[in-house]
Parts: structure tokens; sequence; C-alpha cells
């Protein structure tokens, strides 16, 4: 009797564990789990930060993400163009395909930083946040690969270089980054202005579309009368909602003004910048600027409208031609991915930790919008700012800062997100 007892036990014991091992990896787990590395991660985003490096020149970067990738038992390819790299991790079976993106290059500037662990490359900063990018994207990547046994699938981890020039994400597909991996979603994020932990999505166009305009004139015109010409167009080529600045981008998180309330001002516009470059060349004089429209369909309008305003000034006889010279595609988030994202995180963490996005943002975009030509994808903003500690996570700004907690929560977000999406 006692020996029945016993193997029946034994059987109830092994079915037990056996149903431990199999069940999926919890939201309770990443957390445990993201609190036990958050150190860690706080000092990798200021390694970044002390040591940035250029677009095209981020080496010692890739060198140290790929040594922390392989010490995390992925498999690791670096000859995916310039400095890029793609962690692979495999889960126990076979399963859905998720890529996960995120940029490595720095800014060129000088602007004042306060903060104990300055760059120590003089003109370099991590000013854009690309170093709290890659610390998450770190993290998640150690979360995962700690419980791939409990993962159905795969997930790519991919690093790339050359975003601040508009040139890694598409040197990375011309080079047939997806012929090598193939995933079925892909997912990255942008650190932000918004209060820290905060996270805000919306489907289709998250930044308005951006142009950069030349107009061509014969070169006839004094300096003054050619910002003359150039602030009438300024000002005449123009479209907001009554009494509204989107120019205004301090305003982003504003509850009032911002990207969270249904009234934005970050909606339904049209301006250019104010200041233009002005210059000569080969007997023409070029004014160049670019223009920022939240319509797609209302592009084809804006040279013909630019048209419009010279020919009703003095200048109109000197017009030699208008042209885009810079086009970028602007980021396109797949509706149906953004929603069921957006529904994940806030089951898993309250529905107050996502925010609603009403509006678009001007001046930034990211060439992750390349990607999103290829994969069905998401791209996230993720809170930043602190102001009770004086910390404006404004990025490409004087004093840029980063409250580190969005470092937490970025990895535990990001990886239930992931964790969710792998469940067969």
């Amino acid at each position: 009797m006692k020996l029945k007892l016993l193997l029946f036990s034994a059987v109830i014991v092994l079915a037990s564990f056996q149903q431990k091992k199999d069940e999926p990896l919890t939201y309770q787990t990443i957390n445990t789990e993201t609190d036990k590395i958050f150190d860690k991660l706080v000092k990798i985003r200021r390694n970044f930060h002390e040591n940035p490096e250029l677009a095209g020149k981020e080496k010692q970067t890739q060198e140290f993400i790929k040594q922390y990738l392989l010490d995390l038992g992925l498999k690791v390819e670096t000859d995916v163009y310039g400095h890029g790299i793609v962690g692979i991790l495999e889960g126990n079976k076979k399963g859905k395909k998720i890529a996960w993106r995120s940029d490595m290059d720095a800014l060129p500037n000088n602007f004042p930083d306060k903060v104990d662990f300055k760059s120590k490359i003089d003109g370099v900063q991590h000013g854009c946040g690309h170093d709290v990018h890659m610390a998450i994207g770190l993290g998640i990547a150690e979360i995962l690969s700690k419980n791939k046994k409990l993962l159905n699938g795969t997930v790519y981890f991919i690093f790339q270089p050359e975003e601040e020039t508009f040139v890694g994400a598409k040197a990375m597909i011309e080079g047939g980054l997806f012929t090598r991996i193939k995933p079925d979603e892909i997912y990255a994020l942008h650190v932000s202005a918004l209060p820290v932990g905060k996270i805000m999505a919306r489907p289709n166009e998250m930044f308005a579309y951006q142009k950069r305009v030349r107009i061509k004139l014969k070169n006839e015109l004094s300096n003054e009368e050619a910002k003359e010409l150039s602030q009438k167009i300024y000002r005449k080529l123009f479209r907001t909602r009554e009494n509204t600045k989107p120019w205004d981008i301090q305003f982003l998180a504003d509850p009032n003004l911002g990207l969270s309330n249904p009234n934005t001002i970050f909606q339904d516009y049209l301006f250019m910048d104010k200041d233009f470059r002005i210059r000569t060349k080969e007997n023409e004089l070029l004014l160049e600027a670019y223009v920022y429209e939240t319509n797609k369909s209302n592009q084809q309008n804006i040279i013909p409208e630019i048209e419009q305003i010279i020919k009703e000034t003095k200048y109109k006889d000197l017009l030699v031609s208008i042209d885009y010279i810079q086009n970028n595609p602007t980021i396109q988030n797949n509706e149906k991915l953004t929603d069921q994202a957006i529904n994940t995180i806030s089951k898993v963490y309250g529905k107050q930790s996502v925010l609603p996005d009403y509006g678009q943002i001007p001046y930034f975009n990211d060439d992750f919008a390349y990607f999103q030509q290829k994969v069905p994808g998401v791209y996230f903003l993720l809170g930043g700012s602190n102001l009770e500690k004086g910390i404006i996570a404004m990025n490409h700004a004087p004093n840029f800062m980063v409250d580190e907690e969005c470092l937490r929560i970025g990895v535990k977000s990001f990886s239930s997100l992931i964790a969710e999406r792998l469940k067969p």
C-alpha cells in the first residue's frame, strides 16, 4: 500500500513539474527578473552615454552588444551592414517570429548635459536616447533568453546603426536582412518627453510627413530680397486648426494641448521651417526648407501652392523650378498590431500605463519606417520625463535627460508584449 502511495505521489509531482515547465512565461516572472537586472541596465546605459559613436562609426558599441548577446547564449550575426548586429533567440518550440529594433548611433553636438556620466567624446552625445534604446533592447534579450524554454518561436534583436542619418534601416534591407531572417512582426520604441513610464502608440502615422523642398530662382535677388521671399512663403504655406501652434513641441506631453488630448494642437496642420537655407549654385539662387504635413493626400498640393505664392510676387518671372530633394517615408503603424499591442500592455500593466495618441509629431521621424514597409510593425513612444526631478526628455535639445526608471518600464512592458505575442 505504501509503495502504491509513493508511486502515486511521484506521478503527481512529475505531472506538476511538467505542467510548470510547459506553462507560458508570466508577467510576474518578467517583473521580478527585470527588477534583478535593473541596476546593471542603468550602468550599461551610462556606459553607452559616456562612449557615444556617430552614425557609421559604432564599432565599440557593436563590440559591447555582440559580446553581451553571445554571453546570453544567442546566435549573433554582424555581417548585416555597417556596425549592425542581429541577435537570434530561438524558443523551445517553433512558432511566430518577432523582431525588436534598437538604434545605436549618437548625435554630433555639444549641448549642455546635466549628468555625472557625460560624453567622453568631444562633439558627440547621445542626445536622442539611443543609449536608452540599446539598454532596453539588451534587457529584453536577457529576460527572454533566461526563459527561452517557455517560449514558442523566435525573437530577432536588430541593433541598427546610422538611424540619425536615415541610412541604416534601408541599407540593412538592401543588404538582404529580410532574406536571412523572416519576422512576422517587428517592434521598436523611442524615448520621449512623455511622463516616465507612460507608453504611447497609434495606428498609422505617428509623425507628420516631412519633405525638404528646394526652390530654384534666377540669381537676380539680393540676400535681403531672398529672405523676404522665403518669409512670405513661410507665412502663406500654412494650415493649422484655429489658434494652435503645432510647431511648439514643448507641449507634446501637455495634458491640455499635447498628443493625449482629443483636441491636441498636433493634428491637421501644414507648415514650413521658418529659417530657410539660402545659397547660390551655378548662377541660381536656392531656397530650401522642410515642410510638415499631417494629411498624406494633401502632399500633392504643396509644390503647386508654393508656385502660386511665388507667382503672386514681383519675383514670379525668376522662378526656375520647385522640387523635393528629400522625401523620407514616415512611420506607419500597422492598425491591427497596434490595437493588439495596446490592449496587451493595458491588460497586463493597467490602462493608465498607455496614453491615447491623437496627434502627429512634427520635426521628428525614424527610418524604422523602412522596416515597416517590409514587415507589419509598431513603433512606440516611451516616456522619460519627470518634472518633479527636473528631468525633461526632449530629444535633440540642450539638457536632454531621462528618468532611468524608463529602462525598467520598457524592459517589463515589451518583454511581456513579446512573450504574449509568442503564445501559440
